[in-house]
C-alpha cells in the first residue's frame, strides 16, 4: 500500500507509528524523493529517473502553495527526530537534509515564484528544448511521451505568464535591463522550421531498433505539435513578453528594491554560500581579494616583457587577433584538445576517477547571445547521457584563447563534471545527496580546480598564467559588484567599470556576466567564498599532516561526500586529519 505525501508525513509524526528514528528518517527520504519527481517531472529527466517523462511542472498558485507546505512538513518530521539516536551516517543524512529543507524554507518566505523568467536559461523557451534534448530517445515509448509533453506546452506557458502578470501587479519583476534581449531569444526559436527545432533533435536520428514506419509516424507527430502547438504557445510568449512584461519591469537593478528585498539577499546568501556572512562582510573579503590578486597579475605581466600599463596590456589582449580563433570549429576542437590533456593528468592527483564520461560540445544559438563563455550539463544517473561541457562559439572576438586552459579546468575537468559525476555515482546513500545543490561547494570546487592546472603543467605561458589570474580576479570582482549592486546601491554602469577595470574579460563577457549578477542574486558569490574555504583546508591539513599530507587521498575526501555545506565539510576534514591520514 502507497500512502500519500501529506498522510505519510502524518504518520511519520505519530509515535506509535515509529519503528525507531533511522527508519522514520529513510522513510522521509524515500517519500521526499518520490515527492521531487512527481512534482518535478524536468529534474527526473534531467537526473535520469524514469517515468515523468510526459509531463511538465505544475506552476498553479495552488501547486506552488501545496510545495510550500511540503518543505514545512519535512521540518516538522525533522524535527520530531532525534538526531543523537542515529548512527553517524545517518547523523550526516539527517544535518544534509536539514539544511536542504531549512534553505527552501527560508527561501519560501520570499516570492521567487513571479521572477519566472530570466535572460541566462530562466524561461519555458530555455528549458522546454533542454528538458526535450535531455528525455531518452531509446523507445517508442520514449518518443511518445515527448510527444505528449510537447502537447502540454500551451498550459506551461499559460501558467507561466500568469505568475509574471501576478508579479507586475505586486510590483515583484526582473529588472527591465536584463529582460531586454529575452524576447529575441524566443524568436530565434521560432526562426526555425519545426523539423530543424532544437526541441526536436531526437527526432532527427532514431534508434535502428525503431522500425522506420514508426519512425515516420514518429516524426510526422512531433513535427505537428512543434508547428500547431508549441510554436504559437511560443509566439504568445514571445509577444507577452515584449508587450506587456517588458514594458512593466523595474528600473532598478537591486534585489534590495523590492519588498523585504535586503531580507530576501541576506536568504540567497545563506543559501547559496552555506555560511552567515553579511553582504559587506562579503564585500570587504571580496577588495582583499581583488587587492592580493592584482599583485600576482602585475607580477605575470612583468614577465610578458610588456611595459605599458595594466589597461594597455588589458587592451592589447582584447584586440590582439592572435588571441583568438577566426571560426568556430577550431575553438570547439581547442577546448576538446585541452580536456584530452587534463583527462591525463588526473590519476597525479586523484585516486578515483568517476565512471560517466562527457562531451564538449557548442551551446545552442538561440541563447548563446546572452550566454557566458561555458557552462555544464550533468548526464543521467543511469549513465546513459554523459556529462556535456557547452562552449560558446558567439563572437568569437570575445573568446580569447588565454582562457581556455582555466575555463576547462572549471567546467569538466577536475571542476564541475569530475564532481557532479562523482556524486552521482555514490553508493549506500539517499538518493538526493546525489543531487544536493549547496553552490559554495559546486563552485567553489570548480574555481579550486582552476589552481590545479599548475599542479598538472598547464598555465606554461604568461598570457595563460594571466588567464588563470584574471579568472580569479573575476570572482573576486564578483563578491565586490554583487554585494555593490544588491545592498550597497552601485548602478549597473559602476559594476560594468570596476569589471573592467581589474579583470582581462571582454566587454561582451563582462556585460552578459553582470547582468548574471542582477538576474541572480547572491549566486556568484558562493565560487570565491567555496574556494576560499576549500583552499584553507587543504592548508590546514598540509601544515598539520607535514610530508604525510597525500593531495590525492585529501581530493578524494573532499569528494566522497557529494556536494556539501561549507561547515560539514571542515568537520569531515578536521576529523580526516586528526585521525593522521595521509600518504
Amino acid at each position: 500500500m502507497r500512502f500519500s505525501a501529506p498522510f505519510l508525513l502524518f504518520l511519520l509524526l505519530t509515535p506509535a507509528f515509529a519503528q525507531d528514528d533511522s527508519a522514520r528518517l529513510h522513510q522521509l527520504f524515500d517519500e521526499d524523493q518520490a515527492w521531487m519527481l512527481k512534482t518535478s517531472p524536468e529534474a527526473a529527466t534531467s537526473y535520469g529517473y524514469p517515468g515523468e517523462n510526459d509531463r511538465w511542472s505544475d506552476f498553479s498558485p495552488a501547486a506552488i502553495e501545496k510545495s510550500k507546505q511540503h518543505a514545512a512538513a519535512n521540518l516538522k518530521v525533522l524535527d520530531s527526530i532525534q538526531r543523537a539516536r542515529l548512527n553517524p551516517d545517518d547523523q550526516l543524512n539527517y544535518d544534509l537534509f536539514r539544511w536542504r529543507v531549512g534553505t527552501d524554507v527560508d527561501g519560501n518566505r520570499f516570492p521567487q515564484e513571479y521572477l519566472a523568467v530570466d535572460p541566462l536559461g530562466g524561461g519555458v523557451h530555455s528549458w522546454v528544448p533542454q528538458v526535450m534534448q535531455q528525455a531518452p530517445a531509446r523507445t517508442v515509448k520514449d518518443y511518445e511521451d515527448a510527444i505528449t509533453r510537447l502537447n502540454k506546452v500551451p498550459e506551461l506557458v499559460d501558467q507561466n505568464i500568469a505568475l509574471l502578470r501576478e508579479g507586475i501587479k505586486r510590483g515583484i519583476t526582473q529588472p527591465k535591463i536584463v529582460m531586454r534581449d529575452v524576447p529575441a531569444q524566443v524568436g530565434q526559436i521560432l526562426k526555425d522550421a519545426p523539423a530543424a527545432s532544437v526541441m526536436l533533435k531526437n527526432f532527427q536520428n532514431f534508434p535502428a531498433t525503431i522500425s522506420p514506419a514508426d519512425q515516420d509516424r514518429l516524426r510526422r507527430a512531433a513535427n505537428a505539435a512543434v508547428d500547431g502547438v508549441v510554436y504559437p504557445a511560443f509566439r504568445k510568449w514571445r509577444d507577452f513578453l515584449a508587450t506587456e512584461y517588458l514594458p512593466n519591469c523595474r528600473e532598478t537593478i537591486g534585489i534590495s528594491a523590492l519588498p523585504n528585498g535586503l531580507e530576501w539577499y541576506q536568504s540567497a546568501i545563506r543559501t547559496r554560500t552555506t555560511t552567515n556572512l553579511t553582504p559587506r562582510q562579503i564585500h570587504e573579503i571580496g577588495l582583499a581579494e581583488v587587492k592580493r590578486i592584482r599583485t600576482a597579475m602585475d607580477a605575470t605581466i612583468a614577465q610578458t616583457g610588456f611595459k605599458g600599463s595594466f589597461d594597455e596590456f588589458v587592451n592589447m589582449l582584447r584586440t590582439d587577433p592572435k588571441f583568438y580563433f577566426t571560426n568556430e570549429h577550431d575553438l570547439v576542437e581547442g577546448y576538446r584538445d585541452i580536456c584530452k590533456r587534463v583527462d591525463e593528468q588526473l590519476p597525479k592527483l586523484f585516486g578515483k576517477l568517476p565512471r560517466e564520461p562527457y562531451g564538449v560540445e557548442p551551446m545552442d544559438a538561440y541563447y548563446a547571445p546572452s550566454q557566458t563563455s561555458a557552462f555544464y550539463e550533468e548526464g543521467s544517473v543511469d549513465g546513459r547521457r554523459p556529462g556535456m561541457y557547452r562552449v560558446n562559439t558567439y563572437k568569437l572576438d570575445s573568446r580569447p584563447k588565454f582562457e581556455m586552459e582555466v575555463l576547462s579546468m572549471h567546467e569538466s575537468v577536475p571542476g564541475h563534471h569530475l564532481q557532479i559525476a562523482l556524486a552521482q555515482e555514490m553508493q549506500n546513500v539517499p538518493e538526493f545527496r546525489k543531487h544536493l545543490e549547496t553552490t559554495a561547494f559546486v563552485e567553489g570546487w570548480g574555481l579550486y580546480s582552476e589552481s590545479l592546472g599548475y599542479e598538472m603543467g598547464f598555465y606554461k605561458d604568461p598570457y595563460s598564467r594571466f588567464g588563470q589570474l584574471s579568472f580569479d580576479m573575476w570572482r573576486a570582482c564578483r563578491l565586490v559588484v554583487d554585494t555593490g549592486m544588491h545592498a550597497m546601491g552601485w548602478t549597473r554602469q559602476q559594476a560594468i567599470d570596476y569589471m573592467k577595470a581589474n579583470t582581462a574579460l571582454s566587454e561582451q563577457n563582462i556585460t552578459a556576466e553582470v547582468d548574471r549578477y542582477i538576474s541572480w542574486p547572491g549566486q556568484a558569490l558562493a565560487y570565491k567564498i567555496g574556494q576560499l574555504k576549500i583552499r584553507e583546508l587543504r592548508t590546514m591539513a598540509e601544515q598539520r599532516l607535514g610530508a604525510a599530507f597525500d593531495e590525492r587521498a585529501f581530493h578524494d575526501l573532499v569528494l566522497s561526500g557529494g556536494a556539501l555545506p561549507l561547515d560539514v565539510l571542515q568537520r569531515r576534514v578536521e576529523v580526516w586529519v586528526n585521525a593522521g591520514h595521509g600518504k
